[in-house]
C-alpha cells in the first residue's frame, strides 16, 4: 500500500503572483497538498509570461514553477468574488498571497477578518520588506532583494562591479522555500492550538540571513566584508580554477589537512612545511601566493585528471556546470533530478526534480502548470456545491 504524501489533505489557496509565495506553494503541492492557484479573470498570473514562450501560450518558467497546482478564475476586487473567496477560505489551511502590504486590507479580506471565518488559516505573506517598518509599502523584486540584503555587495571581483548572483531570481526561491518552513511550522501549531497566523518575510530578509558572520563580525570589530570574487575571507584555498582545457573547476580546502592532501596531489608536499602554508593564517596571509601555486598546477592539468588526483586524495572539488553539463552528468541521472514529461498542452517537457528526496513518501509531478481558468468550474462545484447556472451567472459578472 503506498503511504500518502506529507501534504495529503492540505488545501492551499495562492493568489498570489509572480514567484517567491507562489514558490511555496509549489513546494507544497509536489508533496502532495491541494493547491489552487487563484489568478485574475482577465489578467492572470504575470508569471504565464515571464521567461521563455511556448506554442501553448504560457512560459516555461509557468510550466514549471506552476506545476502540481489546480488553475481557477476569481476577481478578488468583486464583490461577488470576494463573497466566493470567503466560501473558499472556510474549506481552506493555507492562503499564500504576496501583495503589497495593505492589498488584502483595502480589499477587505485581511487575514484577521479572514480568521474569522477560519481560526485556524495559515497566511504567508510575502513582500519587498515585510509588513512592518519604513520600507514596508515599498515595491521591490529579487534583483533590488539581493542588493538591500546585502548579497550583491559581496558578489563580484574585488575591482569589480556588484554582479547578479548568479542570474537567476535568487530572492524569489529562498522566499518561498523560507515561507514553506514558516508554513509548516505554523501548521503544527493549528493543530494543536487551532489558531492560525501569519508569516511574514520580506524578500531581502530571505537572502540576508545566509551571510555567513558578516553580521557578527561587523558588530563585534567593525569589519565589512567586500568582493572576494571567487574567494572566501577564512580559508585558502577556496575558489575557482580553469583547467588546461579551459573548463573551469571548484576546490574547497576548509582545513589544514585538506591542504596537505592537496599539496600532496599536487606534488607539492613541501608547501606543508611549518614555514610555509601548513595553518590557514599562513594561507590566508599569503592568500595570492597560494592561489597561485593552484592556478598554475590546474593550468597543466586537464579537467578529468584533476578531478581524479583530487579525488584520489580525498580533495573536495567540483566542475563549474553550465545547464548542458548537468544534462549530462551521470551524478544528475542517477538522482533523477532532471523529470521528464509530457505535458497535454506543451509537449515534451524537462522540468527540476522536486527537492528534497523523501524515501518513504516522495515527491510527485503530477502535471505542469495549468491553463488560466481550466479548474474554475471543477472548483466551484466540487468545494462550493455550486450548479452550472449559478457558475454561469458569476462567470456572466465577471467575478470569474
Amino acid at each position: 500500500m503506498t503511504a500518502p504524501q506529507p501534504m495529503a489533505g492540505v488545501k492551499v489557496l495562492d493568489v498570489a503572483t509572480f514567484l517567491a509565495a507562489p514558490f511555496a506553494g509549489t513546494i507544497l503541492a509536489d508533496f502532495g497538498a491541494t493547491v489552487l492557484k487563484i489568478e485574475h479573470p482577465k489578467l492572470g498570473d504575470p508569471m504565464r509570461a515571464f521567461g521563455t514562450p511556448t506554442e501553448c501560450g504560457d512560459t516555461l518558467a509557468w510550466l514549471s514553477e506552476a506545476r502540481n497546482k489546480r488553475c481557477m478564475t476569481l476577481d478578488l476586487r468583486h464583490p461577488e468574488g470576494a463573497a466566493v473567496f470567503r466560501k473558499l477560505i472556510a474549506q481552506s489551511d493555507v492562503l499564500l498571497e504576496n501583495f503589497r502590504p495593505g492589498t488584502l486590507e483595502k480589499w477587505g479580506l485581511s487575514p484577521d477578518s479572514l480568521r474569522e471565518i477560519n481560526p485556524k488559516l495559515v497566511v504567508l505573506r510575502v513582500s519587498a520588506y515585510g509588513q512592518t517598518g519604513p520600507k514596508r509599502g515599498l515595491p521591490g523584486f529579487a534583483r533590488v532583494a539581493h542588493g538591500f540584503g546585502g548579497l550583491s555587495y559581496l558578489a563580484g571581483e574585488p575591482d569589480g562591479r556588484p554582479v547578479v548572483p548568479g542570474s537567476t531570481s535568487l530572492a524569489d526561491y529562498l522566499s518561498g522555500i523560507w515561507g514553506t518552513v514558516g508554513v509548516l511550522m505554523a501548521l503544527r501549531v493549528a493543530e494543536r492550538t487551532g489558531q492560525g497566523q501569519d508569516v511574514d518575510i520580506g524578500l531581502y530578509e530571505s537572502v540576508f540571513r545566509l551571510l555567513d558572520e558578516t553580521a557578527p563580525a561587523y558588530a563585534r570589530n567593525g569589519t565589512v566584508r567586500e568582493r572576494m570574487g571567487a574567494d572566501v575571507p577564512t580559508v585558502v584555498p577556496h575558489g575557482h580554477w580553469q583547467t588546461k582545457e579551459g573548463r573551469w573547476v571548484a576546490i574547497a580546502c576548509t582545513s589544514d589537512k585538506i591542504f596537505a592532501r592537496l599539496a600532496e596531489a599536487m606534488g607539492r608536499t613541501e608547501l606543508t612545511a611549518a614555514d610555509r602554508y601548513a595553518t590557514t593564517a599562513q594561507r590566508i596571509a599569503a592568500r595570492s601566493e597560494v592561489n597561485g601555486i593552484v592556478a598554475d598546477w590546474a593550468a597543466t592539468m586537464p579537467m578529468e585528471e584533476l578531478g581524479a588526483a583530487c579525488d584520489a586524495a580525498e580533495v573536495p572539488w567540483g566542475p563549474i556546470n553550465s545547464i548542458a553539463d548537468i544534462f549530462a552528468d551521470p551524478q544528475i541521472a542517477a538522482r533523477g533530478n532532471l523529470l521528464r514529461i509530457l505535458d497535454e498542452r506543451a509537449g515534451e517537457l524537462v522540468l527540476p526534480a522536486p527537492v528534497p528526496t523523501l524515501t518513504a513518501t516522495p515527491a510527485t509531478l503530477r502535471h505542469a502548470g495549468r491553463a488560466r481558468g481550466a479548474d474554475t468550474d471543477a472548483v466551484l462545484g466540487e468545494w462550493l456545491g455550486l450548479a452550472m447556472g449559478d457558475i454561469a451567472a458569476l462567470r456572466g459578472s465577471g467575478a470569474v
